[in-house]
């Protein structure tokens, strides 16, 4: 692709397409009965104004602004009128606790925090809180705040799923980057109708559900907050959706019947967060006449490697690198491993969408292997290029000396009978004995689930434990919590 220009502002390179439609929807609110509706136009002067009266506030370019907003509006048009004013914003998910904020807000030193009313704020605030975004935007708009698009431009923290959050630091050429997913992944164009299923304040819903759709021009579309997994197809039946986007985990709820789920203007359907398994997809083109085209990605360089449906990919893997992209298979040290050979998969520091690294004290740290960042995802290559998909390094579970994916032991029972939802983790049953713990959700009986296992899986792969559980541990944006069910695994043990 070509490179990003220079002087840029990410925010001004978001709203500029829509500056040929002033008119055109760009942000749809779905609720159950009326849609709160942006143009264009509107969108841009509430941003602009935002960023104007964040600047008359005496705030300047380079200030950290913690976003403790909700399923709103407020939130992009915050996020983007910082960006616009040179300011690093630093979104935060909304169902944060104050101890959970407490830990985090030191790591990223806050000047200011705009909040919506209700929602959990640090013990002892550091920085003013302001909760009146509608004055911020009758402010007098300011102009974008240019400069080298190598510059900060905002910080996201990690899931934490492997341990504690990180502020991962973005550059402005970050959303010049995501280019390579329109044709890569999405398939995307200017007259598309994206519905998003999952919270804003999500990296893979405010970049796929919100600012790609602007950047060429297409219009959002957002339930609004409290809206079921289940309203979600009258929704995009209602409002005409062409993609849909969304975690496995709202797919697997939207399929919770096995009645046809016709959804005539749906083009396909786009799926990340977590591995996607085969018999999922294959009930979603069953049931909708759609494809779900999956992505693989993380908060330091959002998706990479994605089917698309000019390339889709071929049956079991993830798919493809996305069109210039560069990223390699590699051991622990940074060699790349033989073809077919299971190794780290990595992406070169070259990428333009790759974050500027983790946020200290001194500034933005790139940790590299060589020249390559370790996503910590196992892959190997097929003859063709496209990438099969193996887990993540620190999920794979250790017992009786072989390594496993559970990933491998979960798909194992996705077509079983009456089963709603599961997932393996490792056990410890006493002391220097770990044993493969399958929970699953559904009405699935334990004998037909070994059954399974037996006639599908090597028996140091098979599940020594199965726990019925109600739901499994997942985030309010489907995402399975591995750390969370294994703690709540030890504790049925």
């Amino acid at each position: 692709m070509q490179p990003c220009p220079a002087p840029f502002n990410l925010a001004d390179h978001v709203l500029s397409a829509g500056r040929d439609t002033p008119d055109k929807i760009a942000l749809a609110v779905l609720g159950p009965t009326r849609a709160e509706r942006w143009s264009f136009a509107r969108l841009e002067a509430a941003v602009r104004a935002v960023a104007g009266g964040l600047l008359a506030l005496g705030l300047t370019p380079g200030a950290h602004i913690l976003l403790r907003l909700g399923n709103t509006p407020e939130f992009p048009i915050a996020f983007l009128g910082c960006v616009a004013a040179g300011l690093i914003p630093v979104p935060t998910a909304e169902g944060l606790t104050q101890p959970e904020l407490d830990k985090l807000t030191p790591l990223v030193a806050p000047k200011t925090i705009l909040a919506a009313p209700g929602l959990a704020l640090p013990t002892s605030p550091p920085c003013p809180v302001l909760t009146d975004l509608t004055a911020l935007m009758g402010h007098a708009p300011a102009d974008y705040v240019m400069g080298s698009p190598d510059r900060l431009a905002y910080l996201v923290f990690t899931s934490g799923s492997s341990g504690t959050p990180k502020p991962v630091a973005h550059a402005h050429r970050a959303i010049w980057a995501r280019q390579m997913m329109w044709a890569g992944w999405y398939g995307l164009r200017q007259d598309d109708r994206m519905l998003h299923a999952g919270a804003f304040n999500w990296t893979f819903t405010l970049g796929t559900g919100l600012l790609d759709p602007w950047a060429i021009g297409a219009t959002a579309l957002i339930p609004a907050p409290g809206t079921p997994p289940e309203a979600l197809a009258l929704l995009l039946r209602r409002h005409d959706a062409t993609l849909f986007a969304a975690a496995p985990g709202v797919f697997r709820k939207l399929l919770a019947g096995d009645a046809p789920l016709p959804l005539p203007t749906l083009r396909h359907a786009l799926a990340a967060g977590e591995k996607l398994p085969e018999a999922l997809r294959s009930r979603w083109q069953a049931a909708t006449g759609t494809t779900i085209h999956e992505a693989l990605g993380m908060s330091e360089c959002s998706t990479f490697v994605s089917g698309s449906p000019v390339r889709p990919a071929p049956e079991g893997t993830l798919g493809y690198p996305q069109p210039g992209r560069r990223v390699a298979v590699v051991t622990p040290d940074g060699a790349e491993v033989a073809p077919g050979e299971t190794g780290i998969l990595a992406i070169h520091r070259s990428d333009p969408g790759l974050m500027l690294g983790y946020l200290r004290q001194d500034g933005p740290a790139l940790p590299l292997s060589g020249d390559w960042f370790l996503t910590g995802d196992l892959v190997s290559a097929e003859p063709d290029g496209a990438l099969s998909y193996h887990g993540r390094r620190d999920d794979l579970m250790t017992t009786g000396g072989f390594r496993v994916s559970p990933l491998e032991v979960e798909a194992a029972f996705q077509t079983a009978p009456g089963l709603i939802d599961c997932a393996a983790a490792p056990v410890e049953v006493k002391t220097d004995t770990t044993v493969i713990a399958l929970a699953h959700v559904g009405d699935a009986t334990e004998a037909a689930l070994r059954a399974l296992a037996e006639a599908r899986l090597a028996r140091y792969k098979q599940p020594r434990l199965y726990i019925a559980l109600p739901a499994l541990p997942r985030s309010a944006n489907g995402k399975l919590d591995r750390r969370a069910l294994a703690h709540l695994l030890k504790d049925r043990t």
